[in-house]
């Protein structure tokens, strides 16, 4: 009996905050009761190993089961204080980076089971070697040396045997006759090298300008420190996509899929070589997807390999993709795979003087499910039970075609350069609110476009390929189970129905965890309804509101062109008409650099001007033109978070005496002060940096820190990406009424979007007074 074989033994584990490791764990405490666990965890930037086991592993829904048959939480809680124990460690790390107790921990071990990998199919290269090449060869030398001789399982894939057609049997990896020789020592440090090399290049004058024009195209006028971040980011995400780049080609040039499949090959050989007398099993799942039975049907955790594909076809996303329709989709549920894995720790070891042992788990060769099979079923399942739009319309599947990569490759490039084309004409448009949408969806196209190529480059050679995993080592392992370890410990491929499994079980759960719309009438409006609920909920401390494009319909030109136009008549007024519509260009250019350089060069215009009569006619300038260019529903949202008992403050970058009528309407304001001359003339410079960009961040900041509020409890209202810094300073951001490239942000971001519409009949003021003595001097 399994169970009686593992009673008393200490299984040390890694990789247990993962899918397979996760599963692992549950059904060992499930099912085997007298073991004791040791989880090897990497600690997190604020917590410990077994405050993540905590979070990332126990509160998982795999356990709900236990808990329920425990009958509940302090029972629960109480069998993992009694069988589980956790130490700090990184299969990254040569030794595994461990203190003392977690050596004590390894040499007490009577078994070791490795899970952790670096599961992405995109990883970069060197982080695919730290972690899949070099990790279990760097598990078996922290055996050694902390005295111990357990036996070793590890965890690879079916894959390891490349891209190839016909069986692949249970072998090492060095034994196919297909296998290309290669020293896994010097893709080591070749994979060290270029990440040496790329990050070097990544430096350089040039390339640092490119990313900073980039962060500038995305971000705006967003301000010196968002900016300077997004650079760097777009630094380092560069160096990684060279290094994805670099796995890709060389894992291709030596007949793999990709640099997942080629390190865990690698992987297998460097164990195979330096494993000493350490006895040692490897086995191998093909794909693993979702729970048959164990610990319910469906169970799963994150998105695996075929899941995207799935949600982007039935979305409309993807109408095609490449595969072979009489191929093998060589999937097994996880349950299945653990259950092999503890089979394998219960049984006897190999022995320590010979090659590691093989054993895969796969269900192509037992029991196989074709490709196009599975795409009948995936489509008529979704056909009867289809996604539905942002619109709560049902999204029609497309009759799925079987055609070459580089058919749907350049599909996809076509659609993305339409697209980044059409983008690029929308960018130079001042388009915001509602209308900014459309470029907020080209946007959302254009990322769709780019995941589904990256699932054709990722994924597109899985669906093409050939080979049967050969699984007569599994099989013969299952024939000697007795009725009891099949019926608690199942792993026999053949038992799966993949209709029932693939209608009944997998497809359901894929959409439970893609968080879709499932039903018509689900609105986009119910999401908003959630937010705005969240954004005036009494718990809230503050809420800061920008002022132009936010709650009025106006800016500081506009502002100044009415001021200024007070004593122009006839001929005068008319140039200073043309001579506002020829400057506009330059002035949105310098705006979009830089919006506090463009205010302060702005309002040296407003030099000279008596101060006292600018604060006379900002009160005509507010009551004939603001407030008739004002939004209601905005002016309405303020009054209505002073109602919920929140403090209010409007910030702008609107100067002191502009904003003066306004202020009855806040509980507090935050603005630009124009400097005045001891007699009273503005002498057109400011008396401190305006509040925008990140000056405004910092403006609410000390704002909240004076009135003793937490930024996090803050609600922050603005329409342009010059405001991110104040809109990423809250816990609840609202873009509002927002420029294209904040748009399409906010909705990637998931923040609440308002757009506040003038009211419906109200006049349009131009800019433009009626002449009048004024306080300005001629232009």
């Amino acid at each position: 009996m399994i169970a009686e074989a593992l009673a008393g033994t200490r299984i040390f584990i890694t990789g247990s905050t993962g899918f397979l490791g996760t599963a692992l764990v549950e059904r060992l405490l499930r099912c085997v009761p007298r073991c004791q666990l040791v989880l090897l965890i990497r600690p997190g930037r604020r917590s410990g190993p077994a405050q993540r086991a905590k979070r990332e592993i126990f509160r998982n829904d795999a356990f709900d089961r236990l808990r329920a048959e425990l009958g509940g939480e302090a029972a629960f809680q109480a069998l993992v204080d009694a069988r589980v124990e956790t130490v700090a460690g990184d299969v990254s790390r040569d030794g595994l980076g461990l203190d003392d107790a977690g050596r004590a921990a390894l040499a007490a071990a009577d078994l070791v089971v490795h899970s952790a990998a670096s599961v992405s199919f995109d990883s970069p290269l060197d982080s695919a070697v730290e972690v899949n090449l070099l990790g279990p060869s760097r598990i078996a030398g922290a055996i050694r040396a902390a005295g111990g001789g357990p036996h070793f399982v590890t965890v690879s894939t079916c894959y390891v045997a490349g891209s190839r057609r016909g069986s692949a049997l249970e072998e090492p990896v060095d034994a196919s006759p297909f296998y290309v020789e290669v020293d896994w020592r010097a893709e080591v440090a070749a994979a060290r090298r270029l990440r040496a090399d790329a990050d070097a290049q990544s430096r350089l004058p040039a390339q640092l300008a490119r990313f900073r024009k980039a962060a500038q195209r995305e971000l705006g006028a967003a301000g010196g420190p968002l900016l300077s971040e997004k650079t760097e980011q777009l630094r380092r995400r560069s160096v990684d996509d060279q290094l994805v780049e670099a796995g890709r080609s060389r894992a291709a040039s030596v007949g793999y899929p990709d640099a997942y499949a080629f390190t865990k090959a690698l992987a297998e050989k460097a164990l195979a070589e330096t494993k000493g007398d350490l006895p040692v099993t490897i086995v191998r799942p093909s794909i693993i997807e979702s729970a048959l039975l164990e610990p319910r049907p469906g169970w799963i955790r994150g998105f695996r390999m075929a899941e995207p594909v799935i949600i982007s076809y039935a979305r409309g996303l993807l109408k095609e993709f490449p595969g072979v329709p009489e191929g093998i989709v060589d999937v097994i549920p996880v349950d299945l795979v653990v259950a092999a894995i503890i089979d394998v720790a219960a049984g006897s070891p190999p022995p320590g003087s010979g090659p590691p042992a093989v054993l895969q788990v796969a269900s192509g060769s037992a029991n196989p499910l074709r490709y196009r099979r599975l795409v009948d079923l995936v489509s008529a399942w979704f056909a009867e039970n289809p996604l539905y739009d942002r619109r709560g319309q049902p999204i029609s599947v497309s009759p799925w075609t079987f055609p070459g990569r580089g058919r749907v490759q350049a599909q996809l490039r076509r659609t993305l350069k339409t697209v980044t084309v059409a983008e690029r004409a929308l960018s130079a448009l001042p388009l915001r609110g509602r209308r900014a949408d459309v470029a907020a969806d080209l946007e959302q196209t254009r990322e769709q476009a780019e995941r589904a190529m990256g699932y054709v480059v990722l994924y597109g050679a899985y669906a093409e390929c050939e080979a049967v995993y050969g699984v007569s080592r599994l099989l013969e392992r299952w024939d000697r189970l007795d009725a009891a370890d099949q019926a608690t410990f199942a792993f026999d491929p053949r038992v799966i129905d993949w209709s029932r499994y693939l209608s009944d079980v997998h497809l359901p759960s894929v959409v439970e965890h893609a968080r879709v719309r499932t039903a018509p009438g689900r609105a986009v409006e119910d999401r908003s309804v959630r937010l705005r609920r969240q954004v005036l909920h009494p718990d809230r401390h503050f809420a800061a509101f920008d002022l132009e494009n936010t709650l009025v319909a106006s800016n500081v030109v506009a502002s100044y062109s009415w001021l200024a136009s007070r004593n122009l008549r006839g001929a005068d007024r008319a140039r200073f008409v043309a001579r506002a519509l020829a400057e506009a260009p330059g002035l949105l250019a310098l705006d979009r650099r830089d919006r506090s350089d463009f205010l302060r060069s702005f309002y040296r215009r407003y030099q000279g001007a008596s101060a006292a009569v600018l604060t006379e006619e900002s009160y005509e300038h507010a009551s004939a033109y603001i407030l008739r260019r004002a939004f209601p529903a905005g002016l309405r949202r303020v009054r209505e978070h002073r109602r919920a008992g929140h403090r209010t403050v409007l910030i702008t970058g609107a100067l002191d005496f502009i904003i003066e009528p306004l202020r009855p309407l806040f509980d507090d304001v935050v603005c630009a002060g124009a400097r005045r001359g001891r007699r009273g003339p503005v002498h057109g410079e400011l008396t401190a940096a305006p509040p925008t960009g990140e000056s405004r961040a910092q403006a609410l900041f000390d704002y909240a820190a004076d009135q003793g509020f937490d930024p996090a409890e803050g609600v922050a209202y603005a329409d342009s990406t010059s405001d991110l810094p104040m809109l990423e300073a809250v816990g609840f951001p609202v873009a509002t009424n927002p420029e294209a490239r904040l748009a399409a942000l906010a909705r990637k971001r998931g923040w609440l979007v308002e757009n506040f519409e003038p009211a419906p009949g109200a006049p349009k003021p131009l800019p433009l007074a009626r002449p009048a003595t004024s306080a300005m001097r001629n232009p």
